[in-house]
């Protein structure tokens, strides 16, 4: 992603605008330092990227994993007086 000063980015502004419309976000940084990012407005929110299923397939769930270790974890809680 491309990092701009603020005065590249006021020089520059409509053209820079242009591009980050068509999906080119840019930085606009400050001495250095990052300050704001400029994305087009219909640009999904991070928050809102969720990868859901993304290990889909790759791990098994045994039948009893919601029955797995009962009867250790009900010895531990037995009374023992």
């Amino acid at each position: 992603m491309r990092t701009v000063n603020i005065h590249e980015a006021k020089t520059h502004l409509s053209r820079l605008i242009e591009r980050a419309a068509s999906g080119e976000p840019f930085v606009i940084a400050k001495a250095g330092r990052p300050l704001v990012k400029v994305v087009p407005i219909d640009a999904p929110e991070p928050s809102a990227q969720r990868r859901l299923g993304f290990l889909a397939g790759e791990a098994d769930v045994p039948e009893d994993f919601d029955h797995m270790g009962a009867e250790a974890i009900a010895d531990l809680f037995q009374d023992r007086h």
